[in-house]
């Protein structure tokens, strides 16, 4: 299958909430605090106009079909940085899309000059979660930041070489 990664476009904007929001039902995971209800969902590309921030988005024949990004945080230190927005649509995860759209992230990450990554996320989201295991993320005991999203309950880090 092809595909490209790219950065986000102003006209991507309603086809990426859809994903987002698609993957809560998919996982059956809680709506509430989360990017489901986050009103910048529905303007990722605003959004990422931010100095240090990116938001990769894979697509497939002129459709988007999955993103992930970097965003930093309002209350994370300037050497840190919070991977954001990482889904994608079901018909494409496990053919390698999301591996090469974290990875995307990840370098872009050290190009932008942070030291570290945090993430928020669900007990629901398990694949991802067991990705960041297997990246080296550690498990936190509570949220860093102000994401503003207080329904996740699941908090990883991890140190940039």
């Amino acid at each position: 299958m092809d595909y490209i990664i790219r950065t986000v476009r102003a006209n991507d904007n309603r086809q990426l909430a859809v994903i987002i929001r698609s993957c809560f039902y998919d996982f059956a995971a809680p709506t509430a605090g989360t990017v489901f209800e986050d009103p910048t969902t529905d303007e990722l590309f605003e959004l990422f106009q931010r100095e240090k921030s990116v938001l990769y988005v894979a697509e497939i024949q002129g459709i988007p079909v999955g993103c992930c990004g970097l965003f930093p945080t309002v209350g994370l230190s300037e050497n840190c940085v919070e991977l954001v927005k990482f889904y994608l649509m079901k018909e494409y995860r496990d053919q390698g899309i999301g591996k090469e759209l974290f990875s995307t992230c990840m370098e872009q990450a050290k190009h932008l000059g942070y030291k570290q990554i945090y993430i928020e996320s669900l007990p629901e989201f398990a694949s991802a979660v067991r990705i960041y295991d297997y990246h080296g993320f550690t498990q936190l005991q509570e949220s860093l930041g102000n994401s503003g999203h207080t329904g996740c309950t699941l908090w990883m880090i991890k140190e940039l070489n």
